[in-house]
């Protein structure tokens, strides 16, 4: 298993090693002490998402306050999705810029994303992902940031017509969201991390 550091700091992505024979592929999806090592710490896994997706499907920008936040491990189950990660932490060094990863069924990556970062999966054909979650679903907590941001400038690939939530349309833009006071820090999010160790 290959986990490589993102040029957002505070996320990875997973490359498994695949075991092909005549029966088919085995993979490990998920490797605790692996990720640990990556990470500084264990990723305690709370909940798990089924993100069932038509192509074109664009969900997030999501995250949730920090703490306790909601760390991330992404992965296809089937199609393909481009996962996006989004600094959004007050302070940081890449504040407000992204980075996409493709995951699909033939490298069968998986995006790992730490507390404070913000997340949006775009869905290129039909198919489904798994998320692995450090923290139960809490609504009072979740926030989101409109994918339609012209700072963060999401770009879809060609022909790719975008099938949004009413509320994700309707979420603040990164500057507004600055504005009112619901971004986390990067300061905090590091002592968080820190604190998991």
């Amino acid at each position: 298993m290959d986990i490589r550091p993102l040029s957002i700091e505070g996320a990875w992505v997973v490359t498994p090693r695949q075991f092909p024979d005549p029966r088919g592929v085995f993979a490990e999806g998920f490797r605790a002490d692996h990720l640990a090592e990556a990470i500084g710490h264990t990723m305690t896994v709370k909940q798990t998402n089924l993100s069932v997706s038509v192509a074109g499907a664009v969900r997030g920008i999501h995250y949730s306050d920090v703490p306790p936040s909601q760390a991330k491990y992404v992965q296809a189950m089937s199609g393909a999705f481009l996962d996006v990660v989004v600094d959004i932490r007050v302070g940081s060094p890449t504040f407000g810029q992204h980075e996409v990863v493709h995951l699909d069924t033939v490298d069968r990556r998986a995006v790992y994303l730490s507390e404070g970062l913000g997340h949006a999966l775009v869905c290129l054909e039909d198919g489904m992902c798994v998320y692995l979650c450090s923290e139960v679903y809490a609504p009072t907590r979740e926030r989101g940031i409109t994918p339609t941001d012209p700072q963060i400038a999401l770009a879809l690939p060609d022909g790719l017509e975008a099938i949004l939530s009413e509320k994700d349309t309707a979420a603040p833009t990164l500057a507004q969201a600055q504005e009112q006071g619901l971004l986390p820090s990067y300061d905090d999010c590091v002592a968080y991390r820190r604190s998991l160790a």
